[in-house]
């Protein structure tokens, strides 16, 4: 196993992994406990893991599944007031990264996930897809409702700027 590899690829990727588990969850304490989980997972398996094609794809899916895991959880099912500050990507304010980290905790957790997967990584229909393990037609179906809510939410702070933006 080449440990500097696995040093390297967490360096690069962890704030990213960081804001993805945010997104998801909402909650900074929580995001920081899946990462933590998902990058122990990782290492363990790293001498496998490292000479895939898609590392980053391994991650987001033990984040997904960690996610799911975390929310049957009980004592988990109660709601954070207010996050820290958590960057949303570099360049966003922090007050535009307040309104629309609220407007995607507002979504149903299945159409949080396939907007952070598909508009956050950017990843394709079929991809989001095998690493939710759902239908394309569930990530186009909830994606064009999570986008329409998003736009009715966050048309008062961004106006114009939320144009209608099409499926790839």
């Amino acid at each position: 196993m080449d440990e500097s590899a696995f040093v390297e690829y967490v360096a690069a990727r962890r704030p990213q992994l960081f804001r993805t588990a945010f997104l998801i969850c909402g909650d900074p304490h929580r995001a920081e406990d899946v990462v933590q989980d998902a990058l122990t997972r990782l290492y363990a398996a790293w001498g496998r893991v490292e000479r895939m094609d898609n590392i980053d794809g391994y991650v987001r899916s033990i984040i997904v599944n960690a996610h799911y895991s975390d929310r049957r959880r009980p004592w988990r099912r109660e709601r954070p007031t207010e996050p820290r500050d958590v960057p949303l990507e570099p360049g966003f304010a922090v007050e535009d990264a307040q309104v629309i980290r609220a407007a995607l905790g507002a979504l149903p957790p299945g159409q949080r996930r396939v907007i952070v997967l598909r508009h956050i990584w950017n990843l394709t229909i079929e991809e989001t897809a095998a690493e939710l393990r759902i239908s394309t037609g569930t990530v186009k179906s909830q994606s064009a409702d999570a986008l329409a809510a998003l736009r009715r939410t966050l048309a008062p702070a961004f106006g114009a700027a939320l144009g209608q933006g099409e499926e790839r």
